[in-house]
């Protein structure tokens, strides 16, 4: 059974870092790009950052860039997402994604076939 689950979400304050991971079960993400996604309350999704098979290639989304960082290790089956400069607006339910491809690029916007459920991230004074 393929599975992807999130961890290290919590509560921090505005400034604040925090790191967030991803963890494959049931299958190797070896030949998968994986994206990562967050959903604030009355907010449609979007999209935050993306990572090719083999970590060459990322792409971040514009209200992120230059604070957060994406970065992975498939010797454990694992994708962070680096977390700095927090500010209230990145309150959100953080969701990660896989992709099996192996294009040298990856793309937020193409469709990924597994999703995890999502760990909560609250950015609070």
């Amino acid at each position: 059974q393929k599975q992807l689950v999130e961890s290290g979400g919590g509560s921090v304050e505005p400034g604040g870092s925090l790191i967030i991971s991803c963890t494959a079960s049931g299958f190797a993400l070896t030949y998968y790009a994986i994206g990562w996604f967050r959903q604030a309350p009355g907010k449609d999704r979007e999209a935050v950052s993306c990572i090719n098979y083999d970590g060459g290639h990322t792409d971040y989304g514009a209200a992120v860039k230059g604070r957060f960082t994406i970065s992975r290790d498939n010797a454990t089956n694992t994708v962070y997402l680096q977390m700095n400069s927090l500010n209230i607006e990145d309150t959100a339910v953080y969701y990660c994604a896989a992709a099996h491809t192996w294009q040298t690029r990856c793309y937020m916007l193409r469709k990924y076939d597994y999703w995890g459920r999502g760990t909560q991230v609250t950015v609070s004074s």
